[in-house]
């Protein structure tokens, strides 16, 4: 028993890396003794068990990590029988040894996908995906030439196992999938240039996807991506890419953004007194300061009232610490926790740090809430017009006069704004619900009011800002499932393709965000296709100076996959402005336009021999060897098909 648990730890059970097994390549094993053979079958049996003990999966590979459990599982029985059965030869023994390989690759690749960055499990979804694959093949191979007969195991078992590989085979043939959501959000959030209306609302549909939207989270997933880097400093693009999208989070969430690479700085009060020992109660969930004004709120915890405001005013709405929604905001001082931190302090003759007192009146900030609020539906058209632009104003740069405004009941007055005949309070009045719906129980309380055909007679009549937000408004509103047919319905698409084609710059960017988020609804898809919205991707993607080329290839892989999408493809011959830029752009803009043309020659083998004719087969080699890890994998399969094809110009 020493023995295996031994031989548990030296094959990674002990690491904490969360990427540690994923970034290192595998050694083998030192071959099994003869004398051994119960005590590795009796590990490959405690190997099974103990993976089943692995915490919960990631969201990203949660699926996928799951099935893989459930086949190792399948294995216990045959396992067992040849523990109980008949003598084991040989070749039997190879099979084992093969099999505890793949049983420790495996093991590596689950728990990264428990401990690992959430971050870079998402950011390298489909690199993940071939690492299951790999372990799919060593489990499969691993069974070539194991003789059942001779070692006495059962038809019904044998029947088990064959079917297990049948189905890792099945797995291994799976074409390469992306979450296209993700990926969008991904690449809005990462732009350099952070001129996108919609940038904060897919950072924080983001944050809740991977489950980064509390401070505990955020605090695991520092470390998380601290080890990472430390472990990959090669990898430099990469890391940065990490660290900004993680920081993104932080400032969201209301969390001191402190740079990922160095060491966790003590909490202040701490370093003042290293050797005097703060009890926990006392420090603040958020900060792990002392706190100086304790408060409680609706889960019955405790926080600094500093931080836990900063926390609700970021538009939050949950306990930091629980996770659970609040049901109400309000903040009760506890008394009795501050008089004892008081007393601990005079005993101990620690100084509490001061706080600065509060610079404005809450008292005086919502009485002039209610007024802008009640001057939405004045009689004075003068009185509307400031109220409007006011509130956009606040509500633009600061959390919690979103809430504040909210629930005040600015919503109402708002949308019926949206149609009222001053193009200027139409466009106030889009930016305004546009800046409020970043605050998910906003986008809610907006929805309710039906606002989405206002918006639409705003992008197709308002002035150039007011058509610029409304895009940007819709694409915060299609957030929601439910409002992404809804938009679709009510003709919201024309309107967008429009602005893709004639609109500014930054009118572009945020047509090409929200109709990427609506196509992501099926029924968009024709409907975008009908609109012309192919054309105009195309047009963008010929006018490289306006920096959406990624955008762009982007939704034409979205609309590759759909019927319609990929023959109006197939018609404007499109390979040629692909290859071109396999051949000459970033290794972004490869890896998408390589994606792009292989979702096209899977149904289409003209296609392969036009991208054959553009002499494209040279640059997949090339791309092969130094593309980007998931450029490599499309170049690697397009490869495959010209392959198969019998078209490669020898």
């Amino acid at each position: 028993m020493l023995k295996t648990t031994q031989t548990l730890a030296a094959a990674g059970e002990g690491k904490t890396g969360s990427e540690r097994g994923f970034l290192e390549e595998e050694g083998g094993l030192d071959p099994v003794n003869a004398n051994d053979k119960m005590d590795l079958i009796q590990e490959l049996i405690a190997m099974v068990d103990s993976v089943h003990s692995i915490g919960e999966f990631r969201k990203t590979q949660k699926k996928e990590a799951c099935v893989l459990m459930r086949r190792l599982k399948l294995l216990l029985p045959l396992l067992e029988e040849i523990r109980d059965g008949e003598p084991v030869p040989e070749a039997a023994m190879v099979c084992l040894s093969n099999l505890k390989k793949a049983f420790v690759a495996a093991r590596k690749l689950l728990k990264m996908c428990t401990e690992g960055s959430k971050i870079f499990l998402a950011f390298e979804s489909e690199e993940v995906m071939v690492r299951f694959r790999s372990v799919y093949e060593k489990l499969s191979q691993a069974f070539d030439g194991m003789p059942y007969n001779e070692i006495g195991i059962s038809e019904e078992v044998k029947e088990q196992v064959e079917l297990m590989r049948l189905q890792l085979k099945r797995a291994k043939k799976r074409s390469d999938t992306q979450d296209m959501e993700l990926a969008m959000d991904m690449m809005v959030i990462l732009s350099t240039k952070e001129d996108i209306n919609g940038d904060r609302a897919s950072i924080e549909r983001l944050a809740n996807s991977l489950g980064l939207h509390t401070i505990g989270d955020l605090r695991v997933e520092t470390q998380a991506v601290r080890e990472l880097t430390r472990e990959r400093p090669q990898n430099t693009e990469s890391n940065r890419q990490l660290i900004d999208l993680l920081s993104k989070f932080k400032r969201i969430a209301g969390l001191e953004d402190n740079d990922v690479l160095d060491d966790p700085a003590e909490p202040k009060t701490l370093a003042k007194s290293p050797s005097l020992a703060i009890p926990n109660d006392f420090l603040c969930p958020i900060t792990l300061e002392i706190m100086t004004d304790p408060v409680i709120i609706a889960t019955g915890q405790t926080y600094e009232r500093e931080s836990i405001q900063k926390w609700l005013d970021s538009d939050h709405r949950t306990c930091p610490k629980t996770g659970q929604v609040l049901s109400h905001l309000s903040l009760a001082p506890n008394f009795a926790l501050r008089n004892l931190i008081l007393q601990w302090c005079e005993k101990n003759n620690f100084q509490l740090p001061k706080k600065e007192a509060p610079t404005s009146s809450s008292v005086e900030c919502n009485e002039e809430i209610s007024s802008l609020v009640q001057n939405l539906s004045s009689s004075h058209l003068g009185e509307q017009r400031k109220a409007v632009r006011k509130i956009r104003t606040l509500t633009k740069d600061r959390p919690e006069s979103r809430v504040s405004i909210a629930n005040s009941g600015a919503i109402p007055p708002l949308v019926c704004l949206l149609s009222y005949p001053d193009s200027k309070i139409q466009e106030d009045a889009v930016t305004a619900l546009l800046n409020l719906s970043i605050d998910e129980t906003n986008k809610k309380l907006i929805t309710q009011e039906e606002p989405i055909p206002a918006i639409v007679e705003v992008l197709q009549r308002g002035t150039v800002g007011g058509k610029e937000n409304s895009a940007a408004a819709l694409f915060s509103l299609s957030m929601l499932d439910e409002n992404k047919a809804k938009i679709g319905l009510l003709n919201g698409i024309p309107p967008l393709v429009d602005l893709l084609q004639t609109g500014t710059i930054r009118g572009k960017k945020d047509a090409v965000t929200a109709l990427f988020n609506l196509c992501l609804c099926n029924a968009n898809k024709d409907r975008a296709v009908e609109a012309g919205i192919i054309a105009s991707a195309i047009e963008l993607l010929k006018n490289r100076t306006l920096d959406m080329v990624d955008q762009s290839l982007s939704l034409l892989l979205l609309l590759a996959s759909h019927p319609v999408g990929r023959k109006a493809l197939e018609q404007l011959s499109v390979v040629q402005i692909l290859v071109s830029f396999i051949k000459e752009g970033t290794p972004k803009n490869r890896e998408c336009a390589t994606a792009v043309l292989l979702e096209l020659c899977l149904k289409n083998s003209n296609i392969i021999l036009a991208a054959l004719q553009e002499g494209v087969y040279e640059d997949m080699v090339e791309l092969c060897k130094n593309g980007t890890n998931r450029g490599q994998r499309k170049a690697s399969a397009l490869l495959q098909l010209m392959t198969k094809s019998e078209q490669i110009p020898w």
